[in-house]
């Protein structure tokens, strides 16, 4: 199969650069409840080797009027895979974003990295309105 044969741009990578955290009503507001998300194959580069980094990341939040589309979480963080950041920059970024979309009570996102270099980097973000 040549490499010209399928030039234009994939649906999966077009909805991937579209993306956006999609947020809609909380079904449950005045309630406080969590939501805990596992994204498994989070992946960006080293913004110094360039080498990819994997990760998992782990998001829990109370919701206070949004909540955050599931599909449109995962097409975010797939958004990250040709980056050049750090992993402290990544999970922040994440941090910054989520909470720029929804406005939570209160979040904690986690990206626990696969080690390299006989390095394992676990990294910590929390927000809260109080």
């Amino acid at each position: 199969m040549s490499e010209n044969q399928f030039p234009e741009v994939k649906y999966g990578e077009r909805a991937i650069e579209e993306g956006s955290l999609i947020t809609f009503p909380n079904p449950r507001p005045g309630r406080v409840y969590d939501i805990n998300i596992t994204l498994p194959e989070f992946t960006c580069k080293c913004p110094f080797s360039g080498y990819p980094d994997f990760a998992t990341i782990y998001i829990n939040y109370s919701p206070d009027e949004k909540v955050v589309e599931l599909k449109a979480i995962k097409l975010y963080i797939n958004s990250y895979r040709e980056r050049y950041i750090s992993h402290e920059e990544s999970i922040n970024q994440i941090l910054d974003d989520f909470v720029a979309a929804c406005d939570p009570l209160s979040i904690t996102v986690k990206g626990d990295f696969s080690p390299r270099g006989n390095v394992h980097t676990v990294i910590e973000v929390k927000h809260s309105k109080n």
